[in-house]
């Protein structure tokens, strides 16, 4: 902790586990902050500032340290959203030193919508209009987007006293989905998301299903941003399916042309392949389900895995789709010693059971 970071805040929370939930928070947390683990404790940093989780007498005593009270807050909200989401069905209490200062979310805005288009056959595009656009101009590119009932006049969330954010209920009930920022224009305060209309059977869409009827005027709002940013490497290996192709996308734009980059994509066929924009040197592979012979099973995976092989150990590997696969693939870069801090592996959604 550096002499910034002024605001403090502590916490305790009684999970049914307290060693299964720190396992969790280590597991979890590792792709978007540096974790250091020593026995029972653990330590978390990231721009928002530090958390410091222990476990002393089945319970997990939190520490808190930020720069600004606004950060605080969101590593508070953080931290609470991840601990009762590892939880799941288990018991879990969670009680903080004071109570938030703030009355309402500080990462929220609202957008209007400008217009929608089809970029492929399964890829949508919807551009809003945004007047603090610059909330958006930096190098985070994962947001919550946020979509009230139609005819209703929106209701923004606050927060609860436990940390989480308090939801509005009944007929205000909103979606709530997270996106990639696909792209921004500050001087006309214009950014754009794309939207997967999922090919696969069984998948829910409730956030494609938006962007088939979005309309003009229709107010929504984003919260964040938070996490997803550009890789800061020389040699990159990218590696997803059409879930994580808006933020492959937006990477690759973003990337300076002394980057070398190898990209595996996996699309249904040849209709939904984008044209990428880059100053990097890109060699591109598309995947196309279609092709693939009967029977076949995580091509995109073994693909991914035989070119993290070959690569150099200095290579960040980045790599994101299915839950299972990307599982796999967490196991598979530990197996190999590779380096947390060379690797961003994260799941975009997850295959309906059977």
């Amino acid at each position: 902790m550096n002499a910034g970071q002024q605001y403090k805040l502590s916490g305790v929370a009684r999970p049914h586990d307290a060693l299964h939930m720190l396992d969790e928070i280590c597991e979890h947390f590792v792709e978007h902050a540096d974790v250091e683990r020593e026995g029972h404790q653990a330590l978390l940093k990231s721009k928002l500032g530090t958390a410091s989780i222990r476990i002393e007498d089945r319970r997990l005593l939190i520490d808190l340290a930020c720069p600004s009270e606004t950060a605080l807050q969101m590593s508070r909200n953080s931290i609470a959203e991840h601990l009762f989401y590892f939880a799941g069905d288990e018991p879990l209490e969670l009680d903080w030193a004071k109570a938030t200062a703030l009355t309402s979310l500080p990462n929220i805005n609202e957008l209007t919508v400008i217009s929608a288009e089809d970029v492929t056959p399964h890829m949508r595009r919807v551009r809003f209009s945004c007047d603090n656009i610059e909330a958006f101009a930096g190098g985070d590119m994962h947001v919550r987007l946020l979509v009230p009932p139609k005819g209703r006049t929106p209701v923004w969330p606050g927060y609860r006293e436990d940390g989480r954010v308090a939801w509005p209920e009944g007929e205000d009930e909103l979606l709530v989905r997270v996106y990639t920022i696909r792209g921004l224009d500050k001087e006309q305060k214009e950014l754009w998301i794309d939207f997967l209309q999922h090919p696969t059977p069984g998948v829910p869409t409730p956030g494609g299903d938006f962007a088939r009827d979005a309309e003009p005027g229709q107010v929504v709002a984003l919260l964040g941003p938070g996490g997803g940013g550009v890789p800061d490497a020389k040699t990159l290996l990218m590696a997803g399916d059409e879930s994580s192709l808006p933020a492959i996308a937006r990477i690759l734009e973003e990337l300076p042309a002394d980057t070398k980059v190898e990209a595996i994509i996996e699309v249904a066929d040849e209709r939904e392949q984008q044209q990428l924009k880059t100053a990097a040197s890109v060699n591109v592979r598309w995947l196309h389900r279609k092709s693939y012979p009967a029977g076949s099973a995580q091509v995109l995976l073994e693909e991914a895995k035989a070119a993290v092989a070959a690569a150099s150990e200095d290579t960040f590997v980045w790599f994101a789709c299915e839950k299972e696969d990307v599982r796999a693939m967490r196991t598979f870069l530990k197996n190999r010693a590779h380096d947390r801090k060379k690797r961003y592996v994260a799941w975009y959604w997850e295959r309906a059971e059977d």
